[in-house]
């Protein structure tokens, strides 16, 4: 499309100079146009078209047929030998005219033609202003031109200086609005005033600027400050000094400088910084952008343009703040338990650099000395002690400048106090992905909760230790919390809420979820089994990521075999432990169905697999002997 669309306009051009060249030949005939070929906008011409002795028809001159053209529309015409035209309201730009002879039998020939130009005397250029770029710049001048003349246009750029020195730069483009004098303003008399003019002639008129003085102070513009480099002495953030070198002129220094995750900037003025300047108040393990401007005096002149941006990373420094720590104990036998410490990570600004390692420090208060020492690059830490004594820990976070204050908790039964266990716990979804936790204050000892934790995970039916524990702590003004934090949708979480108190804790739980559907499949019964005139029906749980939700009831369904009435069931509560129920109610030596189903909180599930039982007294041979039956939904 593209050679194709060259092609046309490459035979555009040529057939354009060709009725060009027979324009200019006019050997027939003339074409005047009055009052001039480049008028005003808006002005009114008379076009003539003669034709000269015996280039008329060559059989009677009456049948000479004059047509005036208009590009390639056909405007007048006209018997003889000439032919009058008035035309007004052409656009601007230029129109084509041209003047044919028509014979009888015979096609149109070209007499003559003439091109109008259209436009407007330039408008006074606007804004004029000049600047040099660097003490060994030139001086360059921009100006705003206005509309549009649509014509030829100059423009001359004159600026005069001490001494009647004059410079002089023109320019003939059609759309000049910049000129460069190609000399250098040196700063031996940085007071001189130079003044600078530019001037628009066309056909139709023309038009000047209003004078621009200024000084050498006032159009230099320093180049950028270049070989920018910061120094941190003895590693310290502290010691921050800012290097960059300048022209020899320069006054004035500004700095910016941010983190590089930040859109706001810091800005300091200096004067006479001779190419230095110390940064206060850098934040440590942070990686800052620099850049820096000049300007050569207080009052005149402009600020160069930023320099390059200098990308450097300040050194580390000890960390703030103490760590976030919680625990779980568990019991292995009579004597021993195992100990889950968990924390979380500090936040940047408070690890002020790359932690390396955490320190855990285990003591047993009533011995005095310390049990356990241990470094680790995890996150979490557990350990078996004895089930007796009183315990404490100590976890601290380390950098390579040194290590944050100690967090130190006491290892206490954190559900041993009844009369400190939050009441009415429950869990609602809110938001998107949020779920909000409610509880009362405990009912005989508000005033001695001294803060609430929150603590979550994903409920898996076998208590897996390994599933990751998250918790947040709130004041004990509070008695709700929003669990926004590693929550996923369609997956139930085990909720605790303790209330503290010194070394002592009450604990109170709820089943929560962010969002939730009916399950996506049932149980399955994998046994079935008859116990003194009951039916011990058991079953594998759902997996997890069916289950979508909390689980609230299971209800095992039967009816006869063949019969058409409708199923009975009985609802069971939902327990992660549970996987059989007794049923009483079937009737020995009838033949039942039975299958399970799951709710939630948003509906039920399709039903699970299908079994059969027929109760046979004391002969319990029968009983789970048939095939499973595919479920139906």
């Amino acid at each position: 499309m593209a050679h194709r669309g060259c092609s046309l306009a490459l035979v555009f051009i040529i057939m354009w100079l060709l009725i060009k060249a027979k324009i200019d030949e006019c050997r027939r005939g003339d074409v005047t146009v009055k009052p001039s070929r480049v008028i005003l906008l808006g002005s009114t011409v008379n076009i003539s078209c003669t034709l000269k002795p015996r280039q008329g028809c060559l059989n009677d001159s009456r049948h000479n047929k004059l047509i005036l053209y208009k590009f390639d529309r056909r405007i007048n015409f006209h018997h003889g030998h000439s032919l009058n035209s008035q035309v007004t309201g052409l656009p601007l730009g230029t129109t084509l005219f041209v003047c044919k002879l028509a014979c009888i039998n015979s096609d149109e020939i070209q007499i003559c033609g003439a091109e109008i130009l259209v436009g407007v005397v330039p408008e006074q250029p606007q804004n004029l202003s000049c600047i040099q770029k660097g003490e060994q710049g030139t001086v360059a001048c921009t100006w705003d031109r206005g509309r549009d003349t649509h014509l030829y246009t100059q423009y001359t750029l004159q600026l005069s200086g001490p001494k009647n020195l004059t410079w002089q730069k023109q320019c003939k483009d059609h759309y000049c609005d910049y000129l460069d004098f190609g000399i250098n303003l040196t700063p031996e008399s940085p007071e001189s005033n130079f003044t600078a003019k530019v001037t628009a002639v066309n056909s139709l008129g023309s038009s000047s600027s209003f004078p621009s003085t200024f000084t050498f102070l006032d159009i230099v513009r320093p180049l950028p400050p270049w070989d920018i480099r910061i120094n941190f002495q003895k590693a310290s953030v502290s010691r921050c000094t800012l290097y960059w070198r300048d022209e020899g002129l320069v006054l004035l220094n500004r700095l910016r400088y941010r983190p590089s995750n930040s859109r706001l900037w810091n800005m300091v003025n200096v004067t006479k910084a001779k190419g230095r300047h110390d940064l206060l108040y850098l934040k440590p393990f942070t990686e800052y952008e620099f850049q820096i401007s000049s300007k050569l005096h207080l009052c005149k002149g402009s600020w160069s343009d930023w320099s390059e941006s200098l990308r450097a990373q300040t050194p580390e420094e000890e960390p703030t703040g103490m760590l976030d720590v919680w625990y779980m104990k568990r019991h292995i036998d009579y004597s021993r338990q195992q100990i889950s410490l968990f924390w979380k990570n500090l936040s940047i600004s408070e690890a002020r650099g790359k932690i390396l390692h955490y320190e855990v420090t285990l003591q047993e208060l009533t011995g005095g000395k310390a049990v356990t020492q241990n470094i680790t690059g995890h996150t979490s830490w557990s350990t078996v002690i004895p089930r007796t004594g009183s315990w404490t820990v100590a976890v601290s976070a380390a950098n390579s400048k040194g290590s944050s204050l100690p967090t130190r908790i006491n290892i206490t039964n954190l559900c041993g106090a009844g009369l400190l266990a939050p009441r009415q716990v429950s869990a609602n979804s809110e938001g998107k992905d949020g779920i909000r936790v409610i509880w009362q204050p405990p009912r005989k000892a508000p005033s001695a909760v001294q803060e609430y934790v929150v603590e979550w995970r994903e409920l898996h039916p076998k208590g897996d230790t390994r599933v990751p524990l998250n918790w947040l702590r709130s004041p004990p003004s509070n008695v709700s919390a929003l669990i926004s934090e590693n929550v996923k949708p369609y997956i139930c979480y085990e909720i605790h809420v303790y209330a503290l108190s010194g070394y002592q804790g009450g604990c109170s739980s709820t089943l929560g979820n962010s969002k939730h559907e009916a399950p996506r499949s049932g149980p399955h019964i994998n046994a079935i089994t008859e116990e003194k005139g009951s039916v011990l029906i058991s079953w594998n749980s759902i997996p997890v990521q069916e289950q979508m939700g909390c689980l609230l009831h299971y209800r095992i369904y039967w009816k006869e075999r063949d019969s058409n009435s409708q199923p009975q069931f009985c609802e069971i509560p939902y327990r992660v432990s549970q996987n059989s129920h007794p049923i009483n109610s079937l009737q020995p030596r009838v033949t039942y169905v039975l299958w399970m189903t799951a709710l939630t909180a948003a509906g039920e599930s399709s039903q699970g697999n299908e079994r059969e039982i027929c109760l046979q007294g004391e002969d319990t041979a029968a009983l789970g002997q048939a095939p499973d039956r595919l479920a139906h939904s």
